[in-house]
């Protein structure tokens, strides 16, 4: 058996063989998946059981995490509580609070079987352009079914506090660079005190992702325009839904462009549509007005730019799980770019 970092299978199999009422969960093998930088994410198969019967593990990264980071109860309720909408999310099993058990708070959920892609289409998936379409349009429409969900309706009333929420997201991310701030850089400190100054008025609230993006999303592997799941919901919460389409557009290169940090190029094949055509779907389709787009655009940049920051500052405690991180801290830089140039110029 496996024994990667955070999640020893000598005291998983146990601990789930009696949460879940099952003593095959005894004896299991633990991999820790290679994609993601924050959280940790594990497929758990019972010993002798196949890729069928296993489920997913989360936890957070191991060693000191920022205040209010990584809450996997947080992250749980709202996975659960969309499990009834028209947002694709896995079916959670079993939520652990005791830190006695792994060294943090865990969760459990189904495995979805679906096509994760982050650096590149797997070969013979998606390779006609009008299925490449599909897939941007499936990702704006499922965005936009999530803004749709009323929050109370599902028992979110209370999961977040949409008054102010932009300016407050302006705050916390400026904090967090603070806290794991690599050197001096002024062109961050100004674009944080620019957005601060220039928080558009919110038109709506709903339940907003945080992190929303292709590599967040589980695509079904016979139609490429269908979304099996939305994943990684550590960063959710009640507030403005144009912060969601502000980070999409982080994670959205088009042909022509270099990704500033650490971006997949994907997006960039041809097919894919455009920034300003998702913008278009995504207005249509919830009937928001998108005329304060740019700023949103700039707060995602510094919000990325913030992200992997804390990701270097992890790394040098040894708290990222063998994850290579080397050239991360020279593109902050080059968000904080594109920030301003959003701000200045418009450029989403």
């Amino acid at each position: 058996m496996s024994t990667p970092v955070g999640a020893d299978p000598v005291v998983v199999g146990p601990y789930l063989a009696t949460a879940l009422g099952d003593q095959r969960w005894r004896q299991v093998s633990v991999e820790l998946i290679a994609a993601g930088m924050s959280n940790l994410t594990y497929v758990v198969t019972p010993q002798g059981g196949t890729a069928d019967d296993a489920v997913i593990l989360r936890r957070p990264p191991t060693g000191a995490v920022l205040a209010t980071a990584h809450d996997m109860e947080r992250e749980h309720r709202v996975i659960s509580a969309l499990g009834g909408t028209a947002v694709p999310v896995p079916r959670t099993l079993h939520l652990c609070t005791d830190t006695a058990v792994l060294g943090a708070p865990f969760y459990v959920m189904e495995k979805v079987d679906g096509v994760h892609v982050v650096d590149a289409l797997p070969p013979g998936y998606a390779d006609k352009p009008a299925q490449r379409r599909a897939i941007g349009d499936g990702l704006v429409d499922v965005l936009a079914d999530l803004h749709a969900v009323d929050p109370a309706a599902v028992g979110l009333a209370d999961f977040g506090r949409p008054e102010g929420f932009a300016a407050r997201q302006v705050r916390r991310w400026s904090k967090q660079w603070d806290a794991t701030r690599d050197r001096d850089r002024p062109a961050m400190d100004a674009l944080a005190a620019r957005l601060a100054e220039t928080v558009p008025a919110t038109q709506r609230s709903g339940i907003v992702h945080g992190d929303y993006r292709l590599d967040n999303c589980l695509l079904d592997p016979g139609t490429p325009g269908r979304i099996r799941a939305v994943l990684d919901w550590e960063m959710s919460t009640l507030g403005d839904p144009l912060t969601d389409i502000g980070m999409l557009f982080v994670y959205w290169p088009e042909a022509g462009e270099d990704p500033p940090a650490v971006q997949s190029a994907v997006t960039a094949l041809p097919g894919f549509p455009t920034r300003q055509e998702i913008a278009e779907r995504y207005a249509q389709r919830s009937g928001m007005d998108l005329g304060e787009l740019s700023w949103y655009v700039g707060f995602a940049y510094f919000k990325f730019a913030a992200i992997v920051a804390g990701i270097v500052a992890r790394s040098k405690a040894g708290a990222m799980a063998g994850k290579d991180t080397s050239g991360y801290a020279e593109r902050i830089d080059g968000c904080v770019d594109r920030g301003r140039a959003a701000l200045d110029d418009g450029a989403i």
